[in-house]
């Protein structure tokens, strides 16, 4: 009896597969999406803008409201997360989705289109891109157009998805055996910086068995990818000083201390040539053995493509190729400044120089750890280090000087390759689309996801939903249509499936 309740099970399983799989119900799933998607987009979503984030938890309390989940906003000493949940039935274990729905801020000119909050369709073409009316897509809906505008894919586009996967499961009368809970966040683009505190005093209402994140993009194979990490983040800001004002390079270099030099040669002695941090200590903690090195190499990139689409000769020497690379905490230079440049050039010595880092975390590294490493070595090349710009005084009294300020750290997370809920998420992704999955240790990107599993105790795991090259953060960011039939079946597989 019970063999053969097991085969009507399958039978039963492998029946709603092909019912979601049919092409005809999913274009149609799409088409509503479509027209969802560009309502959500066309509410601007500036994290930096408080009234942009009431309108859109108006928006998400009605879109969630309408699919039978219970709604209420969390307050934090900031802007509100949007909290949703479906009835709780106490024999089902718990899914805790992650989102967010704010978007980097716009300079719509740099757009190709009109305003970044109305979606535009369009079409590959080439190396370039015809725009069409929707209109053109009544009979028929072309997976491979793209629709651009900002957050379509950093993380509305998701959003979108998972809405219209419990429609079809309403729609199919399927039975889901988690309960689920969606956690939206409304500042992820400015750092998440309430969700720590937000997330201990939540903690009742967001306990789970364990977190799914859909935010980031697929491996840029298109395979299904599923990451079991990310890296943390962390920043410094170093600034030198030469004269108290700029100086004319006719009479004062040669004389004055020029800045930008003395940041220079402080910057160089950071790494060697190759890329590797000089710092002692920096590195501490990370091994990787045999069966690592296995999985990374299971990752399907080709660095010498990377190399040719990124336009280098040679790759830094932190690992021996891509994957390996990202097992690793950087020192990144993300920003460098001194005087003018270009046309704006003038001969004079400056009067600072100033260098904004990010250093990116693994688990192994503490971030005010890599940051306390940093300054001692400042320290050691002979500088002042001030937690402020200097005063005439302190210029007159230390040779040479600089102000290090600080920006706050945002954990890494990585969860065991081995755990049973990533076995789960992988073997439904591998039934649901019947290809290989992309299985990744740590992405290079951050997503604020720490506080959940310091505080809750669960794994967390990001199951990507969104086309790699979608342009994320920068103008004309853009969702490729097909991956809107793929997120919505992603939803589907996942949310039917037994654990």
């Amino acid at each position: 009896m019970k063999h053969t309740f097991a085969i009507l099970f399958v039978f039963l399983s492998l029946h709603t597969f092909s019912q979601i799989n049919d092409s005809t119900i999913i274009k149609s799933q799409v088409a509503k999406a479509i027209t969802e998607l560009r309502d959500f987009v066309a509410i601007p979503n500036d994290a930096l803008n408080g009234d942009d984030i009431d309108d859109n938890i108006f928006w998400l309390k009605k879109k969630f409201s309408e699919r039978g989940f219970n709604t209420t906003e969390l307050e934090t000493e900031n802007h509100p997360l949007f909290f949703a949940a479906l009835p709780l039935e106490d024999d089902k274990p718990t899914i805790l989705f992650y989102m967010h729905f704010d978007g980097q801020s716009v300079d719509a000119s740099k757009w190709d289109q009109p305003s970044p909050y109305n979606i535009v369709l369009k079409e590959p073409s080439g190396d370039d891109w015809e725009t069409h009316p929707f209109d053109d897509m009544l009979e028929d809906i072309p997976y491979d157009w793209r629709l651009f505008g900002r957050s379509t894919s950093d993380d509305k586009g998701p959003i979108v998805m998972f809405l219209n996967a419990i429609d079809l499961l309403k729609k199919e009368s399927t039975e889901m055996p988690f309960n689920v809970k969606v956690i939206l966040d409304s500042e992820e683009e400015k750092g998440s910086k309430p969700l720590p505190k937000a997330v201990k005093q939540y903690r009742e209402l967001l306990e789970a068995d364990f977190l799914l994140i859909t935010d980031g993009p697929m491996h840029s194979s298109g395979k299904p990818t599923v990451v079991y990490g990310c890296r943390g983040i962390t920043t410094l800001s170093l600034t030198t000083y030469g004269p108290i004002k700029p100086q004319h390079s006719g009479h004062y270099s040669n004389y004055a201390p020029n800045p930008g030099f003395q940041l220079a040669q402080l910057l160089a002695s950071m790494k060697d040539k190759d890329g590797k941090v000089l710092i002692p200590g920096y590195y501490d903690g990370i091994q990787i053995d045999d069966a690592i090195q296995e999985v990374l190499k299971s990752v399907p990139d080709n660095d010498n493509e990377i190399a040719n689409k990124l336009a280098f000769k040679t790759a830094e020497k932190v690992g021996s190729f891509y994957q390996e690379a990202l097992q690793y905490p950087s020192l990144n230079i993300r920003g460098l400044g001194s005087g003018w440049i270009g046309k704006e050039a003038r001969t004079i010595v400056p009067e600072s120089a100033t260098a904004e880092l990010d250093l990116r975390l693994v688990p192994e590294s503490d971030g005010n750890r890599l940051k306390k490493l940093v300054k001692e070595h400042i320290a050691k090349q002979g500088f002042q280090i001030l937690n402020h710009i200097p005063s005439k005084e302190e210029r007159l009294k230390y040779e040479r000087i600089v102000t290090v300020k600080e920006g706050s750290v945002t954990d890494a997370f990585r969860t065991d390759l081995n755990n049973s809920y990533g076995n789960f998420l992988v073997n439904t992704m591998l039934e649901n689309f019947n290809e290989e999955i992309i299985q990744i240790r740590i992405m290079g990107g951050t997503v604020p996801i720490a506080p959940f599993i310091n505080e809750l105790k669960i794994p967390a795991f990001i199951v990507p939903m969104v086309n790699h090259d979608n342009n994320q953060h920068s103008p004309n960011e853009n969702l490729k249509i097909g991956q809107l039939a793929y997120g919505i079946r992603a939803f589907y597989g996942l949310l039917s499936s037994k654990p």
